[in-house]
């Protein structure tokens, strides 16, 4: 193995043995730095959005300002394999590839550092919190990263179901605008003999289940996809003397645009507001875990597939976007940019899997992609 490989391999089962959770990755952060200082970077922010930072290599030249992105948090799940390097945190692991992301923008970084580029300006931006939808939006705002330019940004993600280091892209929306709701009923407890002395939220919660339902229409070859996925629900508490005044409706949804998921939106709680008055319930909601669509520009999409020509990368045309969410989209709802897939073998694991890890052998291609895409912007 190249030796230069075998140290980002290294770094990367170091990282997946230590995951750590949206929004605490303070010690996957002060590793990282602590390689990047290494390097010989024109300038490192540290503290963006919580535990993000960005290190830049600036050639002092005119010319654009390009930024790629890895992401640092783990997730909240329980790693079923038996390797070496197996998370030594129970309920926390690397079961996205995250681990193998930050290790192509460490192996990009060291060429950058040996071979600085000519001209424009490149950033390299470790962030928080993808998994929640908040990291991004989170870096952002932050006052030192809004002070910044970029005229273009770019991010991969692995993907398990295609061969190894195939390129996937597609124009406008590469993956789906997600967002999670919660619901919250107020009814009236009462005693289990009585039930007509209090209010009951069961059957509301059965007709709001059942109208969501039939506002589906999970066909992602078609424009007007939108789903509504279920993904917790509670009713009142195990007291089986009393009647139930209480019901709690966790659920995402989701559509290929952001506009189409304010529609969608709209139509939901509509839903809710009209069963409640029905059923004589109080209401409330709360939005969490909002991820944009990534909306790739044609241009940014075409340096990608140029690149990849210029590897023999092979390149695979997406028909459709992905149903899953990606906060990238809020970098692509800002600034011209590409999220892209790599392919990371046709027989892994799905991401999320408990036993998923990303292949080591996957690190040089996605290092490769990323050099090249800034050797054909930058000339």
């Amino acid at each position: 193995m190249n030796p230069f490989m075998g140290q980002l391999t290294t770094i990367r089962k170091y990282i997946h043995q230590r995951p750590e959770i949206s929004g605490l990755e303070e010690n996957t952060a002060i590793f990282l730095l602590k390689e990047f200082k290494k390097l010989n970077s024109s300038q490192i922010i540290e503290s963006i959005g919580g535990h993000g930072f960005l290190v830049v290599f600036d050639s002092g030249k005119e010319g654009d300002s390009l930024l790629f992105r890895s992401e640092l948090d783990g997730l909240p799940i329980y790693e079923t394999s038996d390797i070496a390097y197996k998370s030594i945190y129970n309920g926390k692991g690397h079961q996205c590839g995250h681990d193998g992301h930050m290790a192509i923008l460490l192996g990009l970084g060291n060429i950058l550092s040996k071979k600085p580029i000519k001209s424009g300006k490149v950033s390299l931006l470790f962030q928080p919190a993808e998994e929640t939808g908040d990291g991004a939006d989170l870096v952002i705002h932050d006052h030192k990263f809004s002070a910044l330019h970029f005229d273009e940004v770019f991010a991969l993600h692995n993907l398990p179901g295609f061969e190894m280091g195939n390129i996937v892209v597609k124009e406008n929306a590469f993956t789906a605008a997600v967002k999670s709701v919660v619901f919250q009923l107020h009814g009236k407890t009462a005693h289990a003999a009585e039930p007509e002395n209090g209010v009951n939220p069961s059957l509301a919660v059965a007709d709001i289940l059942q109208k969501l339902e039939s506002l589906n229409h999970n066909y992602p070859k078609q424009d007007d996809f939108k789903l509504v996925t279920i993904v917790h629900v509670k009713i009142g508490d195990q007291a089986y003397g009393v009647s139930a005044g209480e019901a709690e409706i966790h659920l995402t949804f989701r559509c290929w645009t952001n506009e189409q998921l304010n529609v969608f939106e709209k139509d939901i709680l509509k839903v809710l507001a009209s069963i409640s008055i029905q059923h004589h319930l109080d209401t409330e909601h709360h939005f969490l875990q909002t991820f944009y669509a990534n909306e790739n520009s044609k241009e940014s999409v075409d340096v990608v597939r140029n690149a990849a020509n210029h590897l023999a990368f092979k390149t695979i045309e997406n028909d459709v976007p992905f149903k899953w969410g990606e906060d990238f989209g809020y970098f692509t709802k800002k600034y011209k940019g590409c999220l892209f897939g790599l392919g990371s073998g046709v027989n892994q694991s799905a991401l999320h899997h408990p036993n998923y890890d990303f292949p080591d052998e996957l690190i040089p291609f996605g290092v490769q992609i990323f050099k090249e895409i800034i050797n054909l912007r930058l000339k």
